[in-house]
């Protein structure tokens, strides 16, 4: 927490100077100028945007749709379904322009234009040129007014190596054009040097992670080899030219690596002695001015300075999104104080140790700016060693004042086209409008002791924001930071010392020798035992079942309280063990890190879940009335078992188990012979959690004998499976059947696979969609029951979206689970992979090859595979194939895509990628999916906030990790007494 902001010896003069600026920002226009900005639409848009929040909402959201509309009526139609929400109240003069039966008719078309110059025109604003030319042109104007600059290339997402490629190739493009144009500058001492020394008069501004599209803080030391190869071409290139490169800091995740590749890399001796590159610190971080502590001592370790930028940050919204969503503490303060007080903290650190650093001050705030003179003046800093920056089109008076005082300025210059602008313009429209925007309270004419008082720090900064009183799930490793990185490897040393073991099943609490064994091994290298497991016979199948029976009496009796302990407990122990866990998944069933520690999550969610609603279900329901008591409870069923699959080896088979024994169901969990070792694990920790002998059993066995025996026991009452439809739909008809002595109707749970598809449409996001559908589609390997295999993709964007597409997936890295960089791993075993060529081979003959990877030999790998062109009713459009394989079908419009999605025999989990409201809309009523999932990735469900399972052949049962799905193990009472005795019955409220 950082330290209200004492008035200290630089307070008086911060005041002084920060009076100065102010007036010198507030001077009167003239009647003329204001009139005519008062005609401009784009200032009346930033108006009507600030008294308004729900048209603020509203108006960013077409701004973001707008680049990707391509017509007039497209753009009219899209005004009216934003702006015309109910929610929104609109401005007269909006209404007025809204106001058209037609979006193709003459008022419809005035509209589009009228509201697309003007945001093209507030786009002009912010970004400083859509070419070289013009940006040589803002950059020549800025000479003019005595301002440095440096320029940021704005852009799509890097999201293949092909785009990483063209980053680096474009900003060397940019330095020699911008080197070459600055030769016919007139030098301005002002801002070309400082100090008796030459500054480069050309510094660009760079984005690290968009040198590599594949970077990520799990895979550190690759995506440091491959962002460092790039960086030392731009920076001899820089040096070659005399141009500076600044390093921008982005998302909180790429911080710590961003920074350590930046120390690494400036050590090297051919770049030690430069001085003229810099890096970034955001204030709004709660751990910035460690960091700043932290670069400054390797700094006077370097023994060269280098240039810190200090500013607030941009990205501010999305970390408490993504901290909430994560259950991660919060990395930003919540309060604008706290981030002005840790901005003031730590100029004057930097100002502090300006033999050691070069300090850039970028800010629109007056007072901030004020700060630093106030400081490095009273420190008699060398000017070499300060300055200051403002966005371009933000602060454009306060630079101007600054200049006038004798400060050296440098604008920070975004440029680029106007369509991948869209987000940067978005991004400074919000900082623009935010009630707590000093340029807001500044045009609000807010009195001016209030507009400079110091930032005024309240107590409580809560580092989870959006904490909620609904149940909390656990909180998946953050890669991001070291110790979970480390904690992974440890768990990878520690479980290969123990592959290779023998795991028995567990009948009536005791581990029993088998006649049969089978070995499961690591699919990223098949001659590797991870384990070798026993497999029960139907005899010990009938003794498992008899231990059960003389179990349930004791178990059924149990309090709820005490079950839910123990499944509480049981989730507590795979927290513990949840980097141990993660291993075994990565080692036997050939999942990535990132996603077998997501899995353990699940787990843990199940367990602590499933342990509420039993304690909700168990309070029963209250239908009493005068004389008479009505009790509606729940009670178990009897026995369950439980057939898990390999693909979700400790997620599904720890939520059907739990839910089956916190209901007061003896259970025997049947795993999946491909994962039996996960489930051995899963079989350890529910022992020691504490439930009883018979009451949980561990039985593997082949499917086809064990699980049919169990499956067709008459005593068996439950059976909850996850798999194929063929098994799913023959056990749906064995249950059915009544047999011998069977004294109830069994019920089936049955998830049975899926056939998804996301739809793009033609205002979607690109950059956004084509990330999404190469992590549904190829995120282990195609190998979940909800990944996407079918992307239905309307007509006018088609061909740019396959394009992109396959350029994404080819930069994927397909390799060995274990590896930090995999993406693509392996298939589960021959079968599989088998099975999955066959498919590959019926698309090759019914419809275009667009991208066939090559994979390694050693596993079972397949690498990913996309076909385009591809009919709705080809094989591969219906047919589940449960590979790294992707059918792109084109359509000509939303109502096709719809009907081509629907037409299948399943129902799971289906994806839209749409910026139009109305589509968005129609999807949510007419998409005959069980899970829909908008503008995101459509795996990945999470416990109680996205329940699982569809319906059709996707399967029978009610959703995983939703309210209804205890009830599937539990048998529903009435009980109802009469309390009248001799006509004499209590009555509430009555003495």
């Amino acid at each position: 927490m950082v330290l209200q902001v004492k008035t200290s010896t630089y307070e008086a003069k911060t005041q002084e100077i920060a009076k100065q600026l102010l007036a010198a920002t507030q001077e009167n226009r003239s009647f003329f100028a204001s009139l005519r900005d008062q005609m401009r639409w784009d200032d009346k848009l930033l108006a009507w945007a600030m008294s308004n929040p729900g048209l603020r909402v509203q108006l960013f959201r077409f701004i973001d749709t707008l680049p990707a509309l391509h017509s007039k009526s497209e753009i009219a139609s899209h005004l009216q379904e934003y702006l015309g929400d109910e929610s929104v109240e609109l401005p007269s003069a909006l209404k007025g322009m809204l106001n058209f039966a037609n979006p193709d008719s003459v008022p419809g078309q005035v509209a589009a234009t009228t509201v697309g110059t003007a945001v093209e025109t507030l786009a002009h604003k912010y970004i400083s040129g859509e070419n070289i030319k013009q940006v040589i042109k803002t950059v020549e104007r800025l000479r003019k007014e005595k301002m440095a600059f440096t320029i940021d290339l704005l852009g799509e997402a890097v999201i293949t190596e092909a785009e990483a490629q063209s980053y680096l190739e474009r900003y060397l493009e940019l330095m020699q054009q911008l080197v070459e144009a600055s030769k016919n500058w007139t030098a301005i001492p002002a801002i070309d040097e400082a100090d008796g020394e030459l500054l480069p008069k050309v510094q660009v501004s760079v984005k690290l992670t968009a040198f590599y599209s594949q970077f990520d803080p799990l895979d550190a030391k690759g995506s440091e080899e491959r962002v460092s190869d790039r960086i030392r071409i731009l920076l001899r290139r820089a040096k070659e030219l005399g141009a500076a490169v600044h390093f921008d800091m982005e998302q909180y995740a790429y911080k710590d690596i961003t920074l350590n590749i930046l120390k690494k890399l400036l050590l090297e001796e051919e770049f030690r002695q430069r001085t003229d590159i810099g890096i970034t610190i955001q204030a709004y971080l709660r751990d910035s001015e460690e960091d700043v502590k932290n670069v400054i001592s390797w700094l006077k370790q370097r023994g060269y300075p280098l240039t810190i930028r200090l500013v607030k940050g941009a990205y501010w919204d999305q970390e408490t999104i993504k901290s909430a969503q994560k259950h991660w503490p919060q990395p930003v303060y919540n309060d604008k104080a706290a981030t002005d007080a840790n901005f003031e903290t730590i100029t004057q650190l930097l100002l502090e140790n300006h033999q050691y650093v070069y300090s850039a001050i970028g800010s629109h705030n007056v007072r901030s700016h004020a700060r630093a003179i106030a400081i490095a003046e009273t420190l008699n800093v060398p000017r070499r060693r300060f300055e200051l920056q403002v966005l371009y089109g933000m602060g454009d008076k306060v630079a101007k004042a600054l200049v006038d005082k004798g400060y050296r300025v440098r604008v920070y210059c975004p440029y680029g086209e106007l369509l991948p602008g869209m987000a940067y313009l978005i991004r400074r429209l919000l900082e623009n409008t935010a009630n707590s925007s000093f340029l807001r309270q500044n045009l609000e004419n807010r009195p001016i002791d209030e507009l400079l008082a110091p930032p005024d720090v309240k107590d409580a900064e809560n580092e989870n924001f959006f904490a909620s009183s609904s149940f909390l799930g656990a909180a998946d490793t953050d890669y991001a930071e070291e110790k979970g990185r480390s904690k992974a490897a440890q768990a990878f040393a520690g479980v290969r010392q123990q592959l290779g073991r023998t795991y028995l099943p567990l009948i009536n609490g005791e581990y029993v020798n088998t006649q049969e064994f089978v070995d499961s091994l690591n699919p990223s290298n098949f001659s590797e035992v991870v384990g070798k497991v026993g497999l029960i016979s139907v005899e010990q199948a009938e003794q498992a079942m008899q231990a059960a029976k003389a179990a349930f009496p004791g178990w059924r009796k149990t309090p709820v309280q005490e079950r839910a302990r123990i499944l509480r407990k049981a989730g507590d122990l795979m927290e513990e063990r949840r980097a141990e866990l993660a291993a075994w998944m990565v080692l036997e069933v050939g999942k990535a890190v990132k996603e077998a520690d997501g899995e353990v999550s699940e787990a843990i969610d199940f367990c602590r879940y499933y342990a509420d609603e039993m304690e909700r279900l168990d309070q029963g329901v209250i239908y009493d009335i005068p004389g008479e008591t009505n009790r509606y409870i729940y009670q178990p069923r009897g026995i369950a078992v439980v057939i898990s699959p390999w693909n979700f080896p400790l997620a599904i088979a720890c939520g059907m188990t739990v839910a089956a024994l916190v209901s007061g169901n003896c259970t025997l969990l049947k795993p999946a012979e491909t994962s039996s070792v996960i489930a051995a694990k899963l079989t350890e920790i529910l022992i020691d959690a504490g439930f009883p002998k018979g009451v949980f059993q561990y039985v593997p066995g082949k499917g086809s004998q064990v699980g049919a025996y169990l499956v067709n026991h008459p005593d068996t009452h439950v059976i909850a499976f996850t798999g194929s439809q063929e098994v799913g739909c023959r056990i749906y008809a064995d249950a059915a059947t009544l047999k011998p002595g069977q004294k109830h109707m069994k019920r089936v749970i049955a998830e049975m696979g899926g056939k998804n598809a996301i739809i793009v449409d033609e205002s979607a996001d690109l950059d956004q969609a084509v990330v999404g559908v190469v992590q549904s589609a190829f995120g282990y390997s195609g190998q979940k029951c909800s990944a996407c295999s079918r992307v239905i993709v309307l007509q006018p964007i088609y061909d740019t979206f396959v394009q992109r597409l396959v350029e994404a997936t080819k930069s994927l890295n397909i390799g060995e689970a274990e590896l930090p960089s995999t993406q693509v791993g392996p298939v589960i075993d021959a079968n599989a992979r088998d099975r999955i060529r066959e498919y590959i081979e019926k698309g090759k003959a019914e419809a275009q090859l667009a991208l066939e990877l090559p994979a390694p030999e050693h596993g079972y790998f397949i690498g990913p595979v996309i076909f385009s062109e591809v009919s709705p009713n080809a094989v591969i459009s219906q047919e589940e194939i449960f590979g790294p394989v992707l059918a792109v079908i084109r359509v000509k419009d939303f109502q096709e895509a719809l009907a081509v999605a629907n037409g299948t025999n399943y129902a799971l989990t289906g994806g839209l990628y749409s910026r139009t409201p109305s589509h968005i809309q129609q999807a949510q009523t007419e998409f005959e999916v069980g899970n829909l999932y908008i503008n995101r990735t459509i795996t990945g469900a999470i416990v109680a906030r996205q329940p699982f399972g569809g319906f059709k052949l996707s399967g029978v049962g009610s959703k995983a990790g939703g309210p209804d799905y205890l009830l599937q193990f539990l048998e529903p009472r009435a009980v109802t007494e009469n309390i009248q005795r001799q006509g004499f019955a209590p009555i509430d409220g009555v003495d």
